[in-house]
């Protein structure tokens, strides 16, 4: 049975989901808002977190989120923490193009997305990604994510590395879940729906100033 790949992600309004977990997390891009989330946190967050990681699974990440995790939570006392005491047993899958090596007991390199697709075929628990905004655009493209968990915070951040960045294919998603913590953090889960369908509110017979305006649209 194929492996279930789920993208699990803290965002704000914008679609950023940079640093959320402090300011030296990731300042790349010069980005100045790092901890964004820790103020928001609460108990219905955890929640849906602890959801995320409640069946089997093994992580699949970018580089630059497998060095933070790498930096951190090997660190943290197993026996204190249940996130740490799984993020120890479990295999980290890395999806990079870099040769340095991965000291986190447990990694693994994948070299590219066909690396990825031939794991999901393979039986296995779920593959969870945390961070890893890079990922994104490459997996959606090729079809490779199963489910999104989108906890979204009520702030704008106005830059920083988005989920859904360049690259990023067109496609229409089902609501699976939806709920609201009371810090006003939606939780939403999705689930792939095919290609995006379109239609029109425009009447049937334009009027010519509608007909002019998309003939300057065009120029």
């Amino acid at each position: 049975m194929a492996r279930t790949i789920i993208g699990a992600a803290f965002l704000s309004l914008d679609g950023v989901m940079q640093a959320p977990g402090g300011p030296e997390e990731d300042t790349t891009g010069e980005f100045t808002h790092g901890g964004w989330l820790t103020t928001m946190f609460d108990e219905a967050l955890g929640r849906q977190v602890d959801t995320v990681f409640s069946e089997p699974f093994d992580l699949l990440l970018g580089r630059r989120t497998y060095d933070i995790f790498a930096a951190h939570w090997p660190f943290i006392d197993p026996a204190e923490d249940p996130i740490a005491a799984k993020f120890a047993r479990i295999t980290k899958y890395v999806l990079t193009s870099s040769e340095a090596p991965l000291e986190w007991r447990g990694s693994h390199r994948l070299p590219d997305i066909d690396a990825v697709a031939t794991l999901k075929d393979e039986d296995g628990p779920n593959l969870v990604i945390q961070g890893s905004a890079s990922l994104y655009p490459q997996l959606l493209a090729r079809g490779l994510i199963d489910r999104l968990v989108l906890m979204v915070a009520p702030l704008i951040l106005g830059k920083g590395k988005r989920l859904f960045g360049n690259g990023t294919p067109a496609a229409t998603f089902r609501l699976v879940e939806h709920r609201l913590s009371p810090r006003g953090i939606a939780m939403a889960t999705y689930e792939p729906a095919g290609e995006v369908e379109t239609g029109s509110f425009a009447l049937d017979n334009p009027s010519e100033r509608e007909l002019a305006r998309r003939e300057k649209m065009k120029e």
